[in-house]
């Protein structure tokens, strides 16, 4: 029996996008056309389908829910439709499905079973906000989440920061958006001055804003990002090596 393809769909980043200028021809049109899907939270899968159009009436698509209650034991039922030869999509909440999300364990186990993965091309806050850092794009690591709790959070900071510049390695993190304030609070209290921090806000929507600057100057005027989707990007760049020119002795 032929095996279903596992289409990994990119959502909007937030309300209010225009998904033409947002997502490729291609993704509208293969969500578009698939009748089942595994979503992260049904509702905005829902409204995210009603903006590409489906093939069928948005009340016959089959929609399963893959958060993170799912326990393991329930991800081979969710594979039974492509086992049965009917391809599916994969939709996060928003971005990209499986980065930073539970659709990766589901990934792993389609590929277990053989099952035919394919991604496809949208917005990632993670790499949107890199690009739009100006910071090191050659080595960086994407942490997820802080610690909720003040003092190990404080902690974490401290860790990445010197791994930041032991490693010369870009640190990129977010937070729960009722939160952002509390950790550039916390951020900027922490780092040395000379750490350079990008704060990128609301990306791809049209209250985007994207800034990088050193300690030193945000704490002048630390930006309003409270309950707005945030992504952090650390860098502490390492000092600039000196060459000392080697002194040449006179014969005598």
């Amino acid at each position: 029996m032929t095996l279903g393809t596992l289409f990994l769909i990119p959502a909007t980043l937030g309300e209010g996008s225009d998904l033409s200028a947002i997502l490729p021809e291609q993704a509208r049109r293969i969500a578009a056309s698939l009748r089942t899907f595994v979503t992260e939270h049904p509702k905005t899968a829902r409204q995210f389908l009603k903006q590409t159009g489906t093939a069928v009436a948005l009340q016959e698509i089959q929609m399963s829910t893959l958060d993170e209650h799912t326990r393991p034991d329930e991800l081979e039922g969710l594979l039974q439709p492509l086992l049965a030869g009917e391809d599916v999509g994969l939709l996060s909440e928003a971005g990209c499905p499986a980065v930073a999300d539970p659709g990766a364990n589901l990934v792993r186990l389609a590929h277990a079973r053989n099952i035919r993965v394919v991604p496809l091309v949208g917005p990632s806050s993670i790499l949107l906000a890199l690009m739009g850092s100006g910071l090191n794009g050659q080595s960086f690591a994407f942490l997820g989440y802080l610690p909720a709790e003040k003092s190990e959070r404080i902690k974490k900071i401290q860790e990445i920061e010197q791994l930041s510049l032991r490693l010369n390695q870009t640190q990129i993190f977010i937070e729960t958006p009722y939160r952002n304030q509390q950790m550039l609070q916390d951020l900027v209290t922490t780092c040395a001055s000379e750490t350079e921090l990008c704060i990128a806000t609301d990306l791809t929507l049209a209250s985007e804003r994207i800034g990088t600057k050193s300690i030193a100057e945000w704490k002048r005027k630390l930006p309003d990002c409270d309950k707005h989707p945030t992504v952090f990007v650390l860098y502490r760049r390492p000092a600039a090596r000196t060459f000392s020119r080697p002194v040449s002795r006179q014969r005598k």
